[in-house]
């Protein structure tokens, strides 16, 4: 009997059809031996839809490299702030979004199977939010994505030999961006790490009704089952339409705070 290679099973494992609370749980952390400052990038040449190549051999100078999927709300709200981001330092460091795998299948958009599908899904993603800087595409079996510790919407800072100087758990932590790319444009090192959780989340929630809508019904019920409060808030923040989607996602978590701490009095009071 042929047994798979571990990188064959690997692949298969990272191309998953549908979220489940382990993916949740992974990409909450970064695990001890995740690439981080200090690293070496490791080997990689990545098509860019503008037909170039994004390739660790030729850098070309300082990177701010993020990873992003069409079907991630973190990087519905990230792409506005590497947006503004670039437009500020265009001139001094060069922006690659990698289309990964995505974050949140369904029927409408599902994983991609092949080559071509996920070099659809990056012209998709580029498309939908005008992408003025670089997307590369990341092969099927997500080679690049997956030495890194795959998380949905990581972003690093690397300096033109390859080393990386800063990480970032979700790109759209735009003052610890902010920060680390006026370092690297002023020829410093901006070595550090950014943990920021709770906020890079919320800003979030506010996307994901619309991550639901275009990728299928199917990705609103699997949130449901694998992250129950999330999708909690992701209904609560459809409330506050009137708001910005970045500030949904916070509303939505002070009201669900004030609903439990009108439960709780109601209970004391008939206890």
């Amino acid at each position: 009997m042929h047994t798979p290679s571990p990188a064959r099973t690997e692949g298969r494992e990272y191309r998953f059809e549908r979220f489940r609370t382990r993916l949740l749980i992974d990409d909450m952390t970064f695990g001890r031996n995740a690439l981080g400052p200090g690293s070496s990038l490791p080997d990689f040449d990545l098509p860019t839809l503008d037909g170039g190549r994004f390739a660790s051999r030729a850098l070309g100078g300082p990177v701010l490299l993020v990873f992003g999927s069409r079907t991630c709300p973190v990087t519905e709200s990230a792409v506005p702030v590497l947006k503004r981001l670039h437009a500020r330092f265009a001139e001094d460091v060069r922006f690659v979004l990698v289309n990964t795998r995505e974050a949140h299948p369904g029927q409408t958009i599902g994983q991609p199977a092949t080559a071509a599908e996920k070099h659809r899904h990056a012209r998709m993603l580029r498309d939908h939010h005008a992408i003025p800087f670089e997307v590369a595409v990341d092969d099927i079996d997500g080679s690049l994505h997956r030495a890194f510790t795959p998380k949905p919407n990581s972003a690093y800072l690397v300096d033109a030999t390859g080393t990386i100087t800063f990480r970032a758990h979700w790109a759209n932590d735009e003052p610890a961006l902010l920060r680390a790319l006026e370092e690297a444009a002023s020829g410093g090192a901006a070595h550090g790490r950014s943990r920021a959780m709770a906020r890079p989340l919320l800003r979030a929630v506010g996307h994901l009704p619309g991550v639901v809508a275009a990728a299928g019904s199917r990705t609103g019920r699997d949130i449901w089952r694998a992250a129950p409060p999330l999708a909690v808030l992701g209904s609560l923040s459809r409330l506050f339409t009137r708001l910005p989607a970045d500030r949904r996602g916070p509303a939505a978590a002070a009201a669900a705070l004030g609903v439990c701490a009108i439960a709780a009095g109601v209970v004391a009071l008939l206890v």
